[in-house]
């Protein structure tokens, strides 16, 4: 395993990151035991979760996927080996109701933030996070399949970054979280937390978890240099495009137990016309070289410079095993460059 500095500080964590918002939903928990295990086993020290997990997210399994890793972590009292990231849920347009107190009232203010953090705490098991994200910004910006930003004068409810920053300091003076970070956020809002964040001597944002995929390289555009230049690493997530990229979608096939068989409707990003044609094109590149779709699609992810860790998920220990072997993967120059070569075709087919 390889690992990599959590941005400024001096925590080291593993190049491939273990996802868990299948566990208590697509994976049972002896399922979630065994990928745990054996991600352990295999070097990985950096598990995500969310307390809005299992996924797809409705009342009947929220908060099911970290009670499974607290349950985990009991059995096996393993606590220290592990660096344990989550994330408080934001405001939706959807109806979230049954997180937290049922209001739907969902934001950064100092009660919600409390009360997620006292409840993750609570089903995790354990006394502390050590990386707590905000998991979607409480303003209105492109995510989850938007690519443009429209601007909406109304959109002035939300909790100010300064007193964002400052809830999160009291949870870090508590003990209750070591470090903070973003997810599924902007260039703009990651300068002005770290902005805030050294003028006020509040909590530095240590990461942005934002997708990122052979297919959707967005954050390569803006997002990229403030992670290098501002060591505010991108943790990416999806860099399978929901599995797309490891082909098994390829001519119309429904894959027992697969995200897109069980909900068709959902996760559209991944699956337009255009993405389609560019997976297969990466599929076969692939396979041209002898690589397994989705190490090879993992491996691209694992090595772009502004990557800390590369956020893994899975719903079988064949899976789990091709998605961790990546990281003993190179791509040559020959690889790369046809890799731009199909990417520059038709960039980010699937936004």
């Amino acid at each position: 395993m390889k690992y990599r500095k959590l941005g400024n500080t001096d925590i080291d964590v593993s190049v491939i990151c273990l996802g868990t918002m299948t566990f208590g939903e697509q994976n049972s928990q002896e399922e979630g035991f065994q990928q745990m295990d054996y991600a352990l086993d295999r070097g990985v020290n950096f598990f995500d979760t969310a307390e809005l997990y299992a996924v797809m997210p409705k009342k009947e399994t929220y908060g099911k996927t970290e009670e499974i890793i607290g349950n985990w972590i009991k059995e096996r009292k393993n606590r220290d080996k592990i660096i344990l990231a989550s994330k408080i849920a934001s405001k939706a347009e959807g109806d979230l109701s049954w997180i937290r107190d049922g209001s739907n009232n969902l934001g950064f203010d100092k009660k919600n933030i409390n009360d997620a953090v006292d409840n993750s705490l609570r089903r995790l098991k354990t006394d502390y996070i050590d990386l707590y994200q905000l998991h979607w910004p409480e303003r209105k910006v492109p995510k989850f399949g938007t690519l443009d930003f429209e601007y909406d004068p109304k959109d002035t409810e939300w909790t100010t970054v300064e007193e964002v920053l400052e809830n999160l300091n009291n949870l870090v003076k508590s003990g209750k979280v070591r470090h903070v970070g973003l997810s599924n956020e902007t260039p703009w809002g990651v300068m002005k937390f770290l902005q805030i964040s050294k003028e006020k001597n509040l909590p530095r944002m240590m990461s942005i978890q934002n997708v990122y995929s052979l297919v959707n390289r967005i954050f390569d555009v803006a997002n990229s240099e403030v992670s290098i230049r501002e060591k505010c690493g991108l943790l990416a997530y999806s860099p399978l495009a929901g599995g797309r990229l490891s082909g098994k979608y390829i001519g119309n096939k429904k894959p027992q137990n697969a995200r897109y068989t069980i909900w068709p409707r959902r996760f559209s990003r991944h699956h337009t016309r255009r993405g389609e044609i560019a997976i297969e094109s990466y599929f076969k590149l692939a396979k041209k070289h002898g690589i397994k779709p989705s190490t090879f699609a993992n491996a691209f992810v694992n090595d772009r410079p502004f990557v800390t860790s590369n956020i893994i998920g899975a719903t079988s220990m064949e899976q789990l095993k091709e998605n961790i072997d990546s990281i003993n993967i190179t791509l040559s120059k020959e690889i790369l460059e046809d890799i731009q070569n199909i990417h520059l075709s038709d960039p980010n087919p699937c936004v």
